[in-house]
């Protein structure tokens, strides 16, 4: 069988390999701590939960419309409106099956073969994939830790180029956790508006950022530039992995080529999950939400100290997310080396820097820190034992 050039090009995802590595471990009787993926360990809220029980009760299911409930993408209007001051109206947003399918709409709609798009160097890798899979050629920019590990006006500016098409950004990031600055995020969304280039900003961790001194959440992209393509999830802040639900905010041009789009691709998003994820947005659901969010920035305390006295640096503490990118410079290893080790002799399960790109990817390690508080603390304890061997 011919498999096609598209295929053949598609790296693996190293933190889904280390995954399959932990999980035979399990399999041989060892306990693996899993401090590789990002999936918070809460699972949805109690509401959602009862309303997905309710939804699959036995009664007819039929496709919804290609862009969702109205009544779920009517919530999620409202929760851009009370969370982030932001109004949007309810045409614009598209429900998907997944951030991930939010992502393959927005290419397939906007890229041609050929063109450009800048993506910061680290990122996720499944963006630059499916982005690559369209056919453009992505420009990884190297970002430093001046810059929190994030794209700048500045740098955008010097890898433009004649070919440039569009720019991707996730703030707060995965693998770093770090986000954009707004005034910075503004600049870079100008730069790229005033060169007629499309803007996409994934903003799936946004709502696990830290609130500002007042107690304000972050401000979402599309209160510094309306036009830009933002998606979204319920996967990480409502805790909903594994249900394949996300949405996107598009600028009302782009809603009818999303819309065949979305026919031809998906026909639509699971239909129980979209029933299910009204509950998201009652007080009571929005308030576990938050609770859990607090419980994040206490984990991250914990393992950013646990990090600091193993002797493992943080050059750019996280603001958001749920993940610690450190360094592994100093213990001889390459970070998959550190990675491979860590999990035979330690069993502890991290990700290695080569699956957010290049310029970090031999020296840097991303931890994930959605597990429980007691498997941090023993993946600490572990690790620490392991890096003493090394030295």
């Amino acid at each position: 069988m011919r498999i096609s050039q598209r295929a053949g090009a598609v790296a693996p995802f190293y933190a889904m390999e280390f995954g399959k590595h932990a999980a035979t471990l399990e399999s041989q009787g060892h306990h693996v701590v899993k401090l590789s993926l990002g999936e918070p360990d809460f699972g949805a809220p109690p509401a959602v939960l009862d309303a997905m029980r309710e939804a699959m009760d036995g009664r007819p299911m039929a496709y919804t419309a290609a862009l969702g409930l109205p009544a779920l993408r009517q919530a999620i209007a409202r929760f851009y409106e009370v969370q982030h001051d932001v109004d949007v109206d309810a045409s614009r947003i598209v429900v998907t099956a997944g951030a991930s399918a939010a992502l393959v709409l927005a290419t397939a709609a906007l890229v041609d073969p050929g063109d450009e798009v800048l993506i910061g160097d680290p990122s996720y890798p499944c963006n630059r994939q499916i982005v690559e899979s369209f056919g453009a050629r992505v420009t990884l920019v190297p970002t430093t830790a001046a810059s929190r590990h994030q794209l700048d006006a500045a740098s955008v500016r010097a890898h433009w180029t004649d070919s440039t098409r569009g720019i991707m950004i996730a703030t707060p990031s995965n693998p770093t956790g770090t986000s954009v600055p707004a005034d910075e995020l503004a600049a870079i969304c100008d730069l790229a508006r005033a060169r007629d280039a499309w803007r996409i900003v994934d903003e799936i961790y946004l709502d696990l950022s830290d609130h500002d001194a007042a107690g304000r959440p972050p401000r979402s992209a599309l209160s510094l530039d309306p036009d830009a393509v933002v998606i979204n999830s319920f996967s990480k802040y409502f805790g909903m992995t594994g249900w394949r639900l996300g949405w996107c905010v598009v600028p009302e041009p782009l809603v009818p080529a999303m819309e065949r789009l979305a026919q031809n691709y998906f026909l639509c998003a699971s239909a129980p999950a979209q029933h299910a994820a009204l509950s998201c947005f009652t007080p009571e659901s929005l308030a576990v939400c938050e609770a859990r969010r607090a419980e994040f920035a206490e984990r991250r305390a914990l393992v950013l100290d646990g990090l600091a006295s193993i002797g493992l640096p943080v050059p750019v503490p996280p603001d958001g997310a749920f993940y610690v990118y450190f360094d592994v410079s100093d213990t001889g290893l390459t970070s998959w080396q550190f990675c491979e080790r860590a999990l035979q002799e330690a069993h502890v399960a991290l990700t290695p820097g080569r699956d957010f790109g290049t310029a970090t990817a031999d020296t840097h390690v991303r931890l994930s820190y959605a597990a429980s508080s007691d498997d941090l603390r023993e993946g600490i304890t572990r690790l620490g034992k392991f890096v003493a061997t090394l030295r």
